[in-house]
């Protein structure tokens, strides 16, 4: 297993600033997994991640109902899947998660529903309420890079 990094981000800014920082090292290919409780934001970085890739005034919408969508990025695309609504992970086929990594990248949001199969070039990201903080105040970040991202983790 590799290190994790834990970064504290006290600000919805700083959760952008995450999510523009892993855009600025994804390639064709990779996956960014988050998860964490409801309501710890990763919709948020999802989304700020990809308007750094495609424009700032991308209308990014959370994936909830319809599993994915998908974004034209430099040079390949971006598809943007939220997993909470699978109940087996045979479901990820079907949807097209690892087809989209055979053509761009990946934003996976829940990936824990796909249990052992999940992409082996991945960021993990887990993102939890501070402890020290209120609900809506301050999460902390902790990444985690798996097949070709190691060495390639965002700073910020």
């Amino acid at each position: 297993m590799t290190a994790a990094r834990t970064l504290a981000l006290s600000t919805p800014e700083a959760t952008a600033k995450l999510g523009r920082a892993v855009a600025a090292k994804l390639r064709a290919g990779d996956a960014v997994c988050l998860s964490g409780p409801l309501g710890a934001g990763k919709s948020a970085l999802a989304r700020a991640l990809i308007r750094a890739l495609t424009s700032p005034d991308e209308e990014v919408p959370s994936p909830t109902f319809t599993l994915v969508q998908t974004y034209d990025g430099p040079g390949f695309p971006i598809a943007h899947f939220d997993l909470y609504r699978l109940a087996a992970p045979e479901e990820a086929v079907e949807i097209g998660v690892y087809e989209a990594l055979d053509i761009g990248a990946a934003v996976i949001e829940w990936p824990e529903r796909l249990g052992a199969a999940l992409p082996a070039d991945r960021l993990d990201i887990r993102l939890e309420p501070a402890p020290d903080r209120g609900a809506s105040e301050g999460r902390v970040a902790s990444l985690t890079p798996w097949g070709t991202w190691i060495g390639r983790e965002p700073s910020l």
